[in-house]
Parts: C-alpha cells; structure tokens; sequence
C-alpha cells in the first residue's frame, strides 16, 4: 500500500452532483441530462450519467493517496494495450487534455463508457473454454512488458508489506499481536521460495467473478483493473474455480485448453493455489484496515479488527500452512 497523503473523506469533499456534471461537460465537450447516481465502490468514488442522447457513462475517482499518478498512469496504458489488441476491456475515455488521466482538487478520475452486462453464475465447458481464451489473450499482451509502479504479488513483497501496515495500524488486539505476526512471518518463510521461479508478468490481480461481465452475444469483459499488479499468472484465475485444485480438475482442464490456445501455461504453477490464497487473507485485513484508518469502518465486515475476527484469521492461516504442506497431487489422467 501506497503512503496515505490525506484521508479520503477530505479528498472527496469537493464531490457533489453539480461539481461533477461541470467537470464532465468540461472534459467530453458535451452536455449532459441532470443523472448523475452514486454507484457502489468501497474504495473510490464512481457516479454514472448521461448525455443528452441518454448515452451512458461512468466517472471514477481514485481514492487520495493509494496509488500514485504514475501507477494510474501504467493502468491506464495497459487497458489502452488491451483494447488496442481487441480483448474485451471497457478502457477510458480522453480528455480535453489529451490524456485518460485527470485530475480536479488533487483527487485523479477517468470517464467510462458505460457497458451493461451480467455477472457470471454457474459456468458449463464452454464457459470455462471462453474465460481460458480471455485470460491467454489478456496475459499474452501483459508478458509484453512490466510495470515500476505497481505491487509485485510475492509473499516477501506485497504480503511482507501488508503485515507491515497490519502491525502499524494498531488495529491488532495486543494479545493476540504475536500470534498472528507469527503465523503470517511463518507463511511468508514458507511459502517465498515457491515464487522464486514462477513468471512475473502485468495481471489482473484481482480476477474473481464479480469482476467480469458477459455481454450476449459479445464476450465477457474484464471489469475493475484497479489492482493490476507484477504477479504469477496464475493468480488471475484461481479465485474463478469453484475450489482447491483437488476439487476443480474438469474446471481446469476445460480453462487451461482454452488458454494454452494462445499461451503456454507452467502446469507446476498450480502448486501456488494455496499460498496465493493464504496471501489473499492478508491482503483482505489489510484492506479493511485501510479503510478503518481512511474511513472509520469497514463496510463489508462488521466486526473487523474484534477479538474474533483477528483468531479466525491466525486460525485460517494455520489450516493453510496445514494445506500448502499437502501440495498438489495431479491426477493420472491430466496434461
């Protein structure tokens, strides 16, 4: 996590409906009708509206201080990649200045078309093969170079400095400080040298179902880039599977035939499953912890930073430990 330059609540303080319209209609050079909706975001701020042909749009605001301009800049040129080799992306729009990149108050944003779709439900064969050949695609073009200003998704990188910001936040209960600090130091000692080989290309980074949308009778799309990160490839698609690797085989089997249509995929890789599961763990309480020292609270978990919440989470990290000494047994009949 990047260096908080001040709270979000002061960042966003200019935000208000007739402040937005002004700006939209300064940087896309048309008018717009009088919509202008909150849309759900735990971390930034995003409005839809419309112009005055009842076209749809989306303007985000990046939250101050978690990522630089420079890091937003190298989001916004890999989408700009994407959409530039015809892989579904919803990429952002110029602006006056030539850029997708603004900036009001000393808060960024970017304007969207906006695009309507579905979330994914139950996926058939079919399904699995189309979300491979996706993820191919999109990893073939984020091979081509790397980034400098985005976290690299190692357990002796970006977790080592999420426990830091956990430590720091004073959010731990004492008691139960040297436990977790203990079994998340663990972890990472473990589960560092798995990466050491593994492939670090520009992802996703945060590829679950939530973020893609299919469109009938296009694709589906890969929504909310917001975490692009250095990391395995394989990250991009295990939070998709329905389970541990023992429990997903024909699910894999279908999503590899696809995406080994464009790439090549390292098979061994699959054994990082599990730490890059315990590794979201992590990353999950610090952002909650981001947003209570941002915030005051953390919408989605109540109970945050309680007793109970920091014990299930060393437990949870303890069965993972267990998990990631098991490995991954590859039955007879796969690749």
């Amino acid at each position: 996590m990047e260096k908080r330059e001040r709270g979000a609540s002061e960042g966003f303080q200019h935000l208000n409906p007739v402040g937005i319209l002004n700006l939209v209609e300064e940087e896309l050079g048309f008018y717009c009708s009088n919509l202008c909706r909150p849309l759900n975001s735990y971390i930034n701020r995003v409005y839809e509206f419309e112009d005055e042909d009842g076209n749809g749009y989306v303007i985000k605001f990046y939250r101050p201080g978690r990522w630089s301009e420079a890091a937003l800049r190298e989001e916004h040129t890999f989408m700009a990649e994407l959409a530039e080799a015809e892989i579904p992306v919803i990429a952002p729009l110029p602006l006056t200045s030539g850029t997708t990149l603004g900036c009001r108050d000393q808060v960024y944003f970017a304007i969207y078309p906006k695009k309507g779709g579905r979330y994914l439900d139950e996926l058939g064969d079919e399904q699995w093969l189309a979300l491979g050949r996706l993820l191919g695609r999109a990893h073939l073009v984020g091979a081509g170079h790397d980034f400098s200003h985005r976290p690299v998704i190692r357990p002796d990188k970006s977790t080592a400095g999420q426990l830091h910001y956990i430590l720091e936040s004073g959010l731990l209960p004492p008691e139960l400080l040297p436990a977790y600090q203990g079994v998340v130091e663990q972890f990472i000692e473990q589960a560092a040298p798995l990466f050491s080989q593994s492939e670090m290309i520009r992802i996703h980074g945060d590829c679950h179902a939530g973020n893609l949308i299919y469109r009938p009778d296009e694709a589906y799309y890969l929504i909310d880039l917001d975490d692009m990160a250095m990391g395995p490839p394989i990250q991009d698609f295990w939070m998709l599977l329905p389970g541990a690797v023992s429990d997903s085989w024909a699910e894999l089997d279908f999503f590899l035939e696809g995406y080994e249509t464009f790439r090549s995929f390292d098979h061994g890789s699959l054994a990082l499953m599990e730490p890059l599961r315990a590794m979201r763990f992590v990353h999950y309480s610090a952002w909650c912890a981001y947003q209570v020292k941002e915030d005051g609270s953390s919408p989605l978990i109540p109970d945050f930073g309680s007793h109970g919440y920091w014990q299930q989470e060393i437990d949870d990290l303890a069965d993972q430990l267990e998990r990631m000494k098991e490995g991954v047994s590859m039955p007879g009949n796969s690749w």
